[in-house]
Order: structure tokens, then C-alpha cells, then sequence
């Protein structure tokens, strides 16, 4: 049987979400977050040298990294529904969503993170100036503007469907689930995006996606 080593809040969800879609049994073995650090525990690092979720075990093979679980998973169990066919324009849509989604629109969601963490942290008063100075220019000169233009980009991949890589809901919108789910933390997509915000409500209400989030436990990413 599949096992998912879950971390708590984490990109892990969207597996148990996708493992509910394909239909396929699996256990899960959760794993909760240093209350401090809000890192994963050390337990994780057993399960793979960098000691990060989410990672599947499928008989003697262990495979980490969200996208290339999603690939193992839909390469393994899919019927057809969630992966386009190949030589199509909709499977080069979803290549392209698979790898966008960590490759480029989450390490903005982390620095957004970051920055939110240095402008909250305590520190001696004098050095508070000069740490907003620079988190004001990091966001002003770099963050800001690309978070704006992909989300813009994002937006508007939606006017010509409600999935990302057309008229049918496939693997790399559970992918993008995740980016999406840390942006409407970030940012009011209902009046900035509102095509977003009605793409998490379509995948919120799908059966698939409320019984991973039973199996798997509380869900709340940090804002």
C-alpha cells in the first residue's frame, strides 16, 4: 500500500487530494511541526536525507518532491482523466503547470513569507529601521512587482477556462492548488483575482479534496 509521510500544513495536502481523485488506497503517517521553528521534526529525515514532506513510499520506492510524486502517482494510477494526452496542446499545458507552480510562483510565496517574518520578529530597537529599510526595498524593487505580474499572469490563464489546462480539471491544478491556497493568504484574490478565488472554491467543494483534508487533519497555511 501507498504511505504519505504528511507533514502538518504543508505542500503534502494536495497529495492525500490527489490520491482521493485517483481513487487509490493509502495510509498516512503525519508528522507535526516544531512549535518554534515551524519546521518539519528530524522523524522525516528517516524517510529521506532532506527530511522534507511530501514524501511517498509505494513498495520499494520512495519518491519525494510534490511534482515528481504527482508524475509517479498519475504515471502509475491514472485511467486518463487527470494526466491530457500526449502530442496534445492541454499536456504541454500541463508540463508547463507542473514545474511553474515550485519552479516560479512559490519561491515568491516563501520570500513573501520571510519578509513577514523579519518585519514581525522582535530585535533591539535601533536595528528595526534598518531591517524594514531593507525588507521596503526588497518588496518594492523585486517582490511586489512579480508577485503582481503573476498574478496577473495567473489571472488571466483562467479567462479562457476554468482549469488551468482546460475545459477538465487535470494533476497540475492539484499542483497549483497549493500556490493558490499560500496567495489567498497573501493577497484578497476575491476583489484582485477574482478568476482564483473561484478556482479554490471549485476545487474546495470537490469530494476528492474534503476527504483528503479529513484524512489528513487540520489545514492552515501560514500567513
Amino acid at each position: 500500500m501507498i504511505t504519505v509521510h504528511h507533514l502538518e500544513n504543508s505542500r503534502s495536502q494536495r497529495i492525500l487530494w490527489l490520491l482521493e481523485e485517483l481513487g487509490v488506497e493509502y495510509r498516512i503517517v503525519r508528522y507535526q511541526r516544531d512549535r518554534n521553528t515551524r519546521l518539519a521534526p528530524p522523524e522525516l529525515l528517516v524517510v529521506h536525507p532532506l527530511g522534507k514532506a511530501p514524501v511517498v513510499t509505494d513498495g520499494d520506492v520512495t519518491v519525494a518532491e510534490s511534482g515528481a510524486v504527482i508524475e509517479y502517482l498519475v504515471g502509475r494510477y491514472d485511467d486518463g482523466r487527470l494526466r491530457p494526452a500526449e502530442g496534445t496542446p492541454e499536456r504541454l499545458a500541463y508540463t508547463y503547470w507542473l514545474h511553474y507552480a515550485e519552479g516560479t510562483f512559490m519561491p515568491l510565496m516563501i520570500l513573501s513569507l520571510v519578509m513577514r517574518r523579519i518585519e514581525s520578529a522582535p530585535m533591539p530597537f535601533f536595528v528595526k529601521p534598518v531591517a524594514r529599510g531593507i525588507v521596503a526595498k526588497v518588496r518594492s524593487g523585486y517582490l511586489d512587482p512579480n508577485l503582481e505580474r503573476n498574478l496577473a499572469f495567473l489571472e488571466s490563464s483562467l479567462a479562457r477556462s476554468d482549469w488551468f489546462c482546460g475545459e477538465r480539471m487535470t494533476a497540475a491544478d492539484i499542483q497549483m492548488s497549493f500556490a493558490v491556497e499560500a496567495a489567498a493568504v497573501r493577497a484578497n484574490l476575491r476583489d484582485k483575482c477574482p478568476r482564483l478565488a473561484d478556482f479554490l472554491e471549485r476545487i474546495h467543494a470537490r469530494p476528492a479534496y474534503r476527504a483528503a483534508l479529513e484524512k489528513g487533519g487540520p489545514y492552515q497555511l501560514l500567513g
